[in-house]
Order: C-alpha cells, then structure tokens, then sequence
C-alpha cells in the first residue's frame, strides 16, 4: 500500500507538480514516519543552557544539541513524556518547539528595546523565540483572534517569563490600520491549509483538504499580510509564514502584496540557508506567473524533525503615498 492511498488524487498530483521527484519522496516518507526525536529549547529568559542540561540529565533523559541554535537540543522521542514532566519543564525553563518554527522568527531577527508585532501569535511559540532573542527588552506586542488561543498564549507566556509580551485579543486584519508604521518588525505566520502536517494514518489532517478551503484562507492571508504591511515601518522587516506547500497561500499571497505595494515593498534573501532541504520560492504556478523576487522565499521539505515550513523575508523600502 502507498502511503498516499487515501489522500486525495488532487493533493498528491500537485505535490508531484510541485516538489520535484527528490522532494516528493521526502514528503511521501513525511507521510507516515514520526520524528525520531523530539525538539525543545531551553527558556534562557529562567535558566542557563547548562543548569537546565544538568537537570534534565539528572532526570535520565539525553538531551543531544542541534547545532543551528545553541539552545536547542533534542531527546528520543520515547523520552518526550519525560521531558514535559520533568522538573526544568514544570519550572518554565524549557518550550517544546520544532525546529522549522524557530527560523520565523530568527529571520525576523528583532533585537532588545525594539517595537515588534506578531500579528497571529498564538499559541506562542515563535512569541517566546522572540522574547528571547529581545532579553524581554522592548515591546513585543502578540495578536490573537482566538478566545480560546489567545488565553493559551497569554498563559505560555506567563509561564516562561516572557515579560516583554503584551498580548491582545484583536483581528490581526485590522491592526495595520490602527496603528500604521509603528513597528520595527512584524512577524506573521498565518492560519494555512496545513499540507506540511498531514500525516496518512491521521485523516483528520486531509479530511477538510481542497481548493476552496486553500482560496478562501488565502483571502484571509492577503488581508492579514496587508494588515502586516500597513503595521510595519518604512526600513522594517517583515516575516511572512506558513507551515502550507500550496503556492496560492505562499508565493501568490506575496506576489499580490508586490503589486498592491508597488515600489514599497521588497522580497530579500534570506539572512542564512535553512539547515535543512528548502526550495527557493517558484516563480510560475498553473498559469499564474509570480514577480522575480519570490524566488527568494524558502519551502522547507520535511524530514528528520524538521517539518515543512514556507518562509519569505520582506523589507518596507517606503511609506505608500496613499497610506
């Protein structure tokens, strides 16, 4: 039996079309391997990498570094209930995260004292990278429109000492408008289709799979990432994500943000490679074609515990004229 038995006939011709042969296959394995480990970071905000390590040891768990971040480490996966039972855990000294979602927000790079928005923030995650990376010096300001998400991030936040973070229940749709260029750097990992987490042996990861659900969260993205555009400064960085393969929710959001900008807006390359296999951005999908700089965007193939991920970076050259 192929993996992809049960998925639908149009999912896998598009990743065939998509992803090349090398690629497909990583994606068909993705299908029906688990990570073999599991990924945290050490919360430097609470402790250093070094009492945490010791305590984790200490414990009998066998923590081994993933060399792109130096507070990153990864046990077997057999250990990962251990791991959030143990005591370093339970102080707040360590966050369970895939590696694929630290690079959003280390792209973003924001650094202490600087005015930073991430405008679908929850349930955290790349929240905490930031504050991190911040030394809970500045503004970061977290937006959810999620009753039930936006409490989950306000208390992951909570718990791991985050106190640079001011979390708010808003449409992140609207924020741009509300407060236009006043942030340093926004980071927007937008609500996706979610192809890079379907798993064969879980159908309620394809069950709502098709083109109308991928349009109509692409409306969504174009609006969110408008909003975005509008919130960032003229010299700002912004971070568009998605944990999606579908190009009318990656390179097709940004491509329309470059017209709707025109002159304003510019797609960069990345500030580092992804330590893992990533496709540069297409510039052509089913007839559509896409402004030059897309290409600059990375899709990370899944694989080992990297999951994949799209990524693009952009700069605000200018104000728009007209706002």
């Amino acid at each position: 039996m192929l993996p992809e038995e049960h998925l639908p006939l149009e999912l896998i011709a598009r990743q065939q079309d998509l992803l090349g042969a090398d690629a497909m296959a990583a994606w068909r394995r993705r299908l029906v391997e688990s990570a073999p480990s599991t990924v945290f970071r050490v919360n430097t905000l609470q402790a250093s990498v070094l009492s945490v390590l010791g305590g984790l040891r200490a414990a009998g768990l066998t923590p081994e570094p993933l060399s792109f971040r130096d507070d990153c480490f990864a046990v077997p996966a057999s250990q990962r209930r251990a791991l959030t039972e143990s005591a370093p855990a339970a102080a707040g000294e360590v966050y369970i995260q895939n590696p694929s979602s630290m690079l959003a927000p280390m792209y973003l790079d924001p650094r202490p004292g600087e005015e930073v928005l991430d405008l679908a923030a929850a349930p955290g995650g790349k929240t905490l990278v930031m504050a991190v990376a911040m030394d809970n010096r500045g503004r970061l300001a977290a937006v959810e429109r999620s009753r039930p998400r936006f409490f989950k991030l306000r208390a992951n936040c909570a718990a791991q000492g985050a106190t640079c973070v001011v979390p708010y229940l808003k449409d992140g749709a609207r924020v741009g408008r509300l407060t236009p260029e006043r942030f340093d750097r926004v980071l927007l990992d937008a609500p996706c289709s979610a192809e890079a987490r379907i798993r064969a042996d879980e159908p309620e990861t394809y069950a709502d799979w098709g083109m109308k659900r991928i349009k109509r969260l692409a409306r969504l993205q174009a609006r969110l990432l408008d909003s975005a555009i509008r919130a960032l400064r003229p010299g700002g960085r912004l971070v568009y994500a998605t944990c999606t393969y579908a190009p009318e929710e990656n390179e097709a959001v940004i491509d329309a943000a470059l017209v709707r900008w025109d002159g304003v807006l510019d797609v960069v390359p990345p500030p580092f490679e992804p330590p893992v296999t990533a496709l540069p951005g297409i510039t052509s999908w089913r007839g559509r074609t896409y402004r030059q700089g897309v290409n600059h965007a990375r899709r990370i193939v899944g694989e080992g515990v990297w999951e994949g991920f799209f990524l693009a970076v952009l700069e605000k050259r200018r104000a728009r004229d007209d706002g």
